[in-house]
């Protein structure tokens, strides 16, 4: 996964993309949530890989195991 999904902030505001490109993880995973299959999503971006995409969803995966606490704000 790291190979694949890189944050640098000069690039999309220091969102994670994949590596090489200008296409945040964010992006792939909206569309798989949509309901777009992983081949609509390399349909509309013909330089992913099936890899690329799998590597998103490795990435949500990974931060969705760290804990986290929701605070409101003032």
């Amino acid at each position: 996964m790291a190979e694949r999904i890189t944050v640098n902030p000069d690039i999309c505001n220091g969102k994670p993309v994949i590596r090489g490109t200008r296409i945040t993880a964010q992006t792939v995973l909206e569309f798989l949530a949509a309901g777009d299959s992983i081949e609509d999503v390399l349909g509309e971006y013909p330089g992913l890989t099936r890899e690329d995409v799998q590597a998103c969803l490795d990435y949500a995966s990974r931060l969705m195991g760290n804990h986290y606490s929701v605070v409101p704000a003032a």
